[in-house]
């Protein structure tokens, strides 16, 4: 009977068959409960293939628009609620903060880091390793004159090496990149690294590839059909060899730090974390898996964003002279030449202020948030959330929203000035808000200020002869500039 069945469906039949039961499969599997958010028409197994890594600013407003400030997408196998503009930022990060805290698991990152460290971690294991991330930090001078004078100090060797350019056409990306680096790693390892360090430049270039190469098509499709893609070749495998060699680096100077380490004694972060796995015997949530993870983070996040944000900064000033001339003014006036800027100028220093905080809404380097994932079922603006979903709090939602900034597609200072003064407002988000707002954000606001001033103090950013500089995007895990070269002209 079975034989007589077998050899009396064709070929045809049996691809009938199969297509329509995977579709069937496929809706079963992405079937939405009631009252979930409304979200475009998605092709079976795909999802909404106009969508890029982070979706396209007029794809989210056309959305938007059509949906309301909550709509769901779907990529792949990936299913995201987005949430839109201040009021719901507010709700989701922190009126309902608890209910959306975790972090999901994110194929490209998973192999790597396992929901341990600072970024990925959650629940217990998360608080332990914030809080004590945030008291380390301090211990080693967050906040305080000692931690300004070791920015205050790489400021100079940045002049410095910027003036070795003599005014020639330069791109700054690297040396930006090792300055700031600097700073974390002082805290971090206990040194800082030579411009010229082989070893560490082949790091800052390891950090840079993963950043810019997790904005590929094939990084992407990796994270909505991992298990077939991990067979291809790609960038996705670039991303992970790097990561591999990243934390091949970290466990070496970690190694180093046991060979001469002294309990009763705190070098840096590594050294304050041994001394927490001491306490804990290796069984609790401090051990070598973590400290190499939350190392990892630091780099990245305390590396990437800080430069990131300075090389907008210098991009814009030299597209906008006029601004670049009334901050060197400003800086003239406050500071002179004679003296390096210090943290105190800022508070003296209002149309300073005002034009780094426009680099960072204007460049907007992280639109949508670090993702969330949703603790238990709940009820958003009407919408059931059910538990597990994954929630992307849209920024640029906020930070380019036309009722609440007066020109949001253009460079303009004035956005954060008042009668002459600095206006702190609502809707300046970059770091994010609740519980799991950017940790380092005191010491991404003091780098800026100090790097940003020392560079205009010493110099003119111009673009080379002959040269239009474009502020066309480079998609990764943060939104940068093209790369581009410039001229740093000493004043």
């Amino acid at each position: 009977m079975l034989r007589f069945l077998w050899e009396s469906i064709s070929f045809q039949m049996l691809l009938v068959f199969l297509v329509v039961f995977l579709l069937v499969a496929n809706y079963m599997k992405h079937r939405k409960p009631k009252h979930f958010p409304p979200s475009p028409f998605a092709l079976p197994f795909l999802g909404q293939p106009v969508l890029t890594p982070t979706p396209p600013k007029a794809t989210v407003q056309k959305f938007t628009e059509k949906y309301g400030d909550i709509f769901s997408i779907q990529l792949g196998s990936m299913l995201f609620v987005c949430i839109n503009g201040l009021r719901m930022v507010k709700e989701v990060l922190v009126n309902q903060g608890e209910n959306f805290m975790d972090r999901p698991e994110i194929p490209i990152d998973k192999e790597i880091f396992s929901n341990v460290g600072l970024v990925s971690s959650n629940g217990h294991l998360w608080k332990q390793q914030r809080r004590f991330t945030l008291m380390t930090l301090r211990n080693f001078g967050l906040g305080k004159k000692g931690l300004e004078e070791r920015i205050q100090d790489e400021c100079r060797c940045l002049v410095d090496v910027f003036r070795d350019e003599q005014g020639n056409p330069f791109n700054p990306h690297f040396k930006i990149n090792n300055a700031i680096s600097n700073i974390i790693c002082s805290v971090t390892f206990g040194n800082r690294f030579e411009y010229h360090d082989e070893d560490f430049q082949k790091l800052l270039q390891l950090m840079d590839e993963v950043t810019s190469l997790h904005g590929t098509i094939m990084s992407q499709l990796y994270n909505c059909f991992p298990s077939i893609i991990k067979f291809f070749p790609g960038s996705h495998q670039t991303i992970l060899k790097n990561w591999r060699l990243m934390r091949n680096f970290v466990k070496e100077k970690i190694d180093k730090h046991k060979e001469d380490w002294n309990p009763s004694e705190s070098r840096d972060f590594i050294d304050s974390y041994l001394q927490e796995i001491a306490k804990d015997n290796g069984g609790g949530t401090f051990q070598e898996e973590n400290l190499v993870a939350c190392v990892l983070d630091l780099l990245l996040a305390g590396t990437e964003t800080t430069s990131t944000t300075i090389r907008w900064a210098l991009l814009y000033m030299a597209i906008y002279p006029e601004i670049q001339a009334h901050v060197q003014a400003e800086i003239d006036a406050v500071i002179g030449q004679a003296r390096q800027p210090a943290l105190e100028d800022r508070s003296n220093m209002p149309y300073t202020n005002a034009v780094i905080h426009e680099v960072q809404r204007k460049g907007n380097i992280v639109p949508f948030n670090v993702p969330r994932l949703t603790v238990k079922d709940t009820v958003l603006d009407g919408y059931h959330i059910p538990k597990g979903t994954i929630l992307l709090t849209n920024l640029s939602s906020v930070m380019l929203d036309k009722h609440e900034w007066e020109t949001p597609d253009t460079f303009n200072p004035g956005h954060f000035l008042k009668d002459g003064q600095f206006w702190k407002r609502e809707s300046f988000i970059p770091f994010s808000i609740g519980k799991r707002a950017c940790l380092g954000e005191l010491l991404a606001r003091s780098e800026l200020f100090l790097f940003f001033t020392a560079l205009l103090q010493k110099f003119t950013f111009q673009a080379p002869l002959d040269t239009t500089l474009s502020l066309q995007l480079k998609l990764g895990i943060t939104v940068a500039p093209q790369p581009y070269k410039i001229c740093a002209v000493p004043r």
